[in-house]
């Protein structure tokens, strides 16, 4: 609506609110001549009285709260991962998807982009496709390895108490045990192993663990699984890892 227009329908609205005020029963036969709902003229009349000559214009149709709308915490990480990565909607949802596990669809992204001005990418930022497809890492028997991997978590905020993610994904079938404990050492690094082992459908052959629990792996293989022999092999560069194997 045009500035001419609203000017147009306020004086309007502000002649009806005279009429209905200067005639007996005014209201009545104002409506009735006017074909005007009197609730519609009871509420331009409260606005009246409230802000003037502003009350009878049209006010935004749009709701006051919205309780499906896009957090801000998203909103802030779809624009960062956008000015940091140069990510587009698609990779975008994914990353958000796997490692927040916020559910955000590739059409809210794109409108959210488009709300702050960020449409498209600049033409050298595109991906240039290499010519080999892509091929993920994986064993073909279930159980043929078993990568352990620890963690440190950030504090909980008012805890001294620091937490450990022990994580086993199987090389194949990429099934995955996850733990969480307060304590790094020998004792719970077994209980983890008897864990996982206890929960895979699959016997497991190699255990292959990081540098955090290298120095554990000798003992723990001696004392808690006795007839097991263990290999050291390099994976890339100077990263050392222990492999069990029953």
């Amino acid at each position: 609506m045009t500035k001419n227009e609203q000017n147009r329908a306020v004086a309007w609205r502000l002649k009806i609110i005279r009429q209905a005020t200067e005639l007996p029963r005014g209201v009545a036969r104002t409506c009735r001549h006017f074909g005007l709902c009197r609730k519609t003229f009871y509420k331009w009349r409260a606005r009246y009285k409230s802000h003037g000559d502003a009350g009878l214009c049209d006010r935004p149709r749009a709701p006051l709260h919205f309780p499906h709308a896009t957090p801000r915490t998203v909103i802030s990480k779809i624009l960062y991962l956008r000015e940091r990565y140069r990510f587009g909607a698609f990779r975008i949802s994914s990353y958000l998807h796997r490692f927040h596990d916020m559910e955000v669809g590739r059409s809210t992204v794109h409108r959210i982009l488009i709300r702050y001005g960020m449409r498209r990418l600049p033409a050298n930022a595109k991906c240039r496709p290499t010519g080999r497809p892509w091929h993920r890492y994986e064993k073909s028997q279930p159980g043929h390895r078993l990568q352990i991997d620890v963690k440190f978590l950030e504090r909980i905020a008012g805890s001294r108490k620091r937490l450990y993610r022990f994580t086993a994904i199987d090389d194949c079938t990429r099934i995955r045990v996850l733990k969480i404990y307060d304590v790094c050492n020998q004792k719970w690094a077994i209980r983890f192993v008897d864990e996982v082992i206890r929960r895979l459908p699959f016997r497991v052959l190699v255990i292959q663990t990081d540098n955090v629990l290298r120095s554990k792996a000798s003992r723990i293989a001696d004392e808690h699984y006795p007839g097991t022999r263990r290999r050291q092999h390099r994976e890339a560069k100077s990263c050392t890892s222990c492999g069990w194997r029953a």
